[in-house]
């Protein structure tokens, strides 16, 4: 566009014109409320699912958060409640809106038809101008309004539906490990992580997944890695899926977590272990996961708080062959120092070989 058609008023008027235009085309999703209805939908969707979600993944073994399908029952009733009063509002208040809209493009109809004169114009133009602003601020108002209506359970939904997304990608990971559970252990986490090997980020680092039973930690690699390159481009990999360690929880003797990088975005745990552990210590760099919910979770583990939030208690009968597991090899009378843990069926005895039945 040159400078001297920007300088005409019958030009600008034109494009002024236009631009009011392609607001009020703007503001029709707005005053239709279309997010919140969008929102609405959403919320139907997700809240209809959850006991389908939740039976999934208690199938599938997840045993803890014995309180889940409360708290579903609960957001299931207040919504059936709830959403009826929200999309009464929602109507009410876009009808009105369509009201203002209606009135608004009769002031646009009077412009445009005046499009060829700047003079006369230009009052309806302040006048579009005017009541578009006016329109915007009661869509914008109207919403915050609504949204109000459910911003509670909204945030209760929010946080039980992200729950199970990643009970259910935990799930996805335990589905395809290289290890088995024992004889009722359980799931309690995953993360993706990187075991640094030093204690520091190294070259070479294993990567893959860390997990966390209601007994053990396990740290399997996961990932590709070059098998050939050629002028250092890679041009062939393969997948590295395999456990490298395992330790009951009851080893770790302190745990030290923190948050590193720039921006503190960064989350690490270091582990240090009790003797019968593979190593003295072990560090890990948790992908997209809080150290700190990390470190709350083992030391639930070993405090075995875990086991009051099943939905299914543990028998007794597991229980007292734990209890009743020996503490000399009846071969050669060394100690087992060794964990019991449950669902384990035999002992060896470290001195001399012998497989304790238990």
């Amino acid at each position: 566009m040159t400078q001297s058609s920007v300088s005409d008023p019958l030009t600008k008027l034109k494009t002024d014109i236009q631009i009011a235009q392609n607001k009020m085309n703007d503001l029709q999703t707005g005053v239709r409320l279309t997010d919140i209805r969008d929102q609405i939908e959403d919320f139907e969707t997700k809240t209809s699912m959850l006991p389908s979600r939740i039976a999934a993944v208690r199938t599938k073994g997840y045993v803890f958060g014995k309180n889940i399908e409360n708290r579903a029952s609960i957001l299931r009733s207040d919504w059936a409640g709830l959403s009826l009063k929200i999309l009464e509002q929602t109507n009410l208040h876009s009808n009105r809106l369509d009201m203002d809209m209606r009135a608004l493009e009769s002031v646009m109809l009077q412009l445009t038809s005046r499009a060829a004169n700047v003079g006369a114009a230009a009052p309806y133009l302040n006048q579009v101008n005017s009541g578009i602003s006016t329109l915007e601020s009661k869509v914008y108002s109207t919403q915050n309004t609504i949204r109000g209506m459910y911003d509670e359970f909204s945030a209760g939904l929010y946080k039980l539906s992200s729950e199970l997304d990643h009970i259910e990608w935990m799930l996805a990971q335990y589905s395809t490990a290289k290890f088995s559970l024992l004889n009722t252990e359980a799931p309690v986490n995953a993360v993706k992580a990187a075991w640094e090997i030093t204690g520091k980020e190294g070259k070479g680092d294993p990567k893959g997944i860390l997990y966390l039973t209601d007994q053990r930690l396990l740290f399997e690699q996961k990932e590709e890695i070059a098998t050939k390159k050629v002028l250092f481009i890679t041009t062939e990999k393969e997948m590295v899926h395999k456990l490298l360690f395992e330790f009951p929880a009851v080893l770790v003797s302190k745990m030290n977590v923190t948050k590193e990088g720039f921006f503190k975005n960064e989350d690490h745990i270091d582990l240090e272990l009790l003797s019968g552990g593979p190593f003295p210590m072990v560090h890990f760099h948790l992908d997209g996961q809080d150290c700190n919910e990390w470190q709350s979770n083992i030391n639930k583990v070993k405090s075995k708080e875990f086991d009051l939030d099943r939905v299914t208690a543990v028998s007794e009968k597991e229980l007292e062959k734990v209890k009743k597991a020996p503490s000399i090899c009846p071969s050669c009378g060394g100690g087992i120092n060794k964990p019991v843990l449950r669902g384990m069926d035999t002992i060896t005895c470290d001195y001399c070989g012998y497989v304790i039945r238990i």
